[in-house]
């Protein structure tokens, strides 16, 4: 993220995300609301006015784990108050939207909770705290009183009320335009944590996107808790219906002059319908990529898990789309050890696995969460046996992406370079298949496409070599 010009005392926030996309754009997107009270970013927690824990509430001890952190954060707010100065702490996401009351209790050092509809009150919230604060002086008290507290969903969207994004780190930037989930999956606590599904109007998606464009974006990723559930009010003056579709809005992005390529993320089984899938063919900017979550091979744990559909259903999808893509590569998510998993059930995941093919993947034991149907289900599946089949499904998973990543060897392709490598003279950038590829090169490739010949393979990612005679494209 670009800093951009403030005026006034210069102040510093330092965020720390965890989690997904989802998170990582909105934290890009409290700096952007809080760029204008003259907050710039801090390098570290140790130099920052304001310190933002932006949370993710998926995996199991993320509470903990955000209790640690606050933990350290309150030390370093004891220590800059002997000093004579002060911390606010803020947590934000959606371990504050489902613990927001105890993350008061148990932690009297946070200054502001906020969930993750209501980021864009910051400004608001942090004036309350502050004013919180003088009153505590006023009165002789240093200990700190109770945190301002905003977890409510609001009426309005909070879209509606940020200001345009200020830059564009290495060529690539996330937007969202959908958030929520009315899927109720039976071990994720996202309806509860993000609300219901909600579409942002595709007018305000496209003026986002001219923005990012125009800060020297070559790459957008639509983001969404479902994000091919997407539906959002048209254009005014757009022919056509009333509500566009993933696709349609995929190929009005694909117009606009200056966007190289396009990605979504995240997508539901249920929701790939044939537009979208028409478009994974016909748009050259949308890329051969496709995280798509299955999440078990078993129709009687995908029942369980609530999911509304079968593997059948995601083996078809897989080959339709490689009908239309040939190249594609295909993502997905595995849990292991849900309630109930037999051996056969397992077997059932691995098979699909074998069958399908793909180039990555995320998989995780099945850990229970707070309010999830699933936290109360019998048949729990034993800590050792899930720890054996994640190992077993992490290795044939691991043999697929070695053997996608083979494949590529030899080829010339794009890749989008970002950022430096870990060694001295070296760029990291995303090829169309986002994997990592690795080349000698200077920092003007970031935020660039360059042609790569992609020449060894390694685990998690490609080397690669520029060639001269394509050039750089801006």
């Amino acid at each position: 993220m670009t800093e951009g010009r403030t005026d006034g005392p210069r102040k510093r926030v330092f965020i720390l995300t965890y989690g997904c996309q989802m998170n990582v754009y909105d934290s890009d997107r409290m700096v952007d609301v809080l760029r204008p009270l003259g907050y710039a970013l801090s390098a570290s927690p140790e130099q920052a006015d304001l310190v933002v824990l932006n949370t993710c509430h998926i995996r199991e001890r993320a509470s903990e784990k955000v209790y640690s952190e606050l933990g350290r954060l309150r030390d370093i707010k004891l220590k800059r108050r002997r000093e004579g100065g002060d911390l606010t702490i803020a947590v934000a996401g959606c371990v504050a939207q489902a613990e927001g009351a105890e993350i008061v209790r148990r932690q009297p050092a946070v200054d502001i909770v906020v969930g993750p509809q209501a980021y864009h009150r910051l400004p608001e919230l942090l004036a309350q705290a502050a004013r919180q604060a003088d009153r505590r002086q006023a009165d002789g008290r240093r200990r700190a009183g109770a945190g301002v507290l905003d977890t409510e969903f609001p009426a309005e969207s909070k879209f509606d009320h940020l200001p345009a994004p200020v830059g564009v780190r290495g060529g690539s930037a996330f937007l969202s335009i959908q958030e929520g989930c009315d899927k109720f999956c039976t071990f994720c606590v996202v309806p509860y944590t993000r609300g219901a599904e909600y579409s942002r109007p595709a007018a305000s998606i496209l003026h986002e996107a001219r923005t990012l464009v125009a800060a020297g974006a070559v790459e957008i990723t639509l983001l969404g808790q479902n994000v091919n559930a997407y539906h959002g009010e048209a254009p005014a003056g757009s022919i056509g219906a009333a509500t566009w579709s993933l696709a349609r809005l995929i190929r009005a992005l694909a117009d606009l002059d200056g966007l190289a390529r396009i990605r979504y993320t995240t997508s539901h089984p249920r929701d790939m319908d044939d537009d979208l899938i028409a478009a994974q063919g016909e748009v050259p900017q949308l890329m051969p990529y496709l995280h798509l979550p299955v999440q078990s091979g078993s129709d009687r744990i995908l029942a369980a898990m609530n999911r509304g559909h079968g593997r059948d259903h995601f083996r078809r999808l897989a080959d339709r789309l490689r009908g239309v893509r040939p190249d594609l590569a295909l993502s997905s998510d595995f849990i292991v050890g849900f309630p109930g998993e037999a051996d056969a059930d397992f077997d059932d995941t691995m098979r699909l696995v074998e069958e399908v093919g793909l180039a990555s993947a995320f998989s995780f034991k099945y850990s229970r969460r707070p309010g999830t149907p699933a936290s109360a289900l019998g048949e729990q599946v034993p800590e050792a046996v899930k720890a054996a089949r994640l190992a077993a499904l992490q290795a044939l998973l691991g043999r697929q992406q070695r053997e996608f990543n083979d494949s590529k060897v030899g080829a010339t392709v794009p890749v989008l370079f970002a950022e430096a490598g870990r060694r001295p003279g070296q760029m990291l950038g995303k090829s169309p298949w986002l994997q990592s590829v690795f080349v000698e090169g200077g920092a003007e490739l970031a935020g660039r496409l360059a042609d790569v010949r992609l020449v060894a393979a390694h685990p998690l990612s490609l080397a690669g070599e520029i060639v001269p005679s394509f050039g750089i494209a801006a």
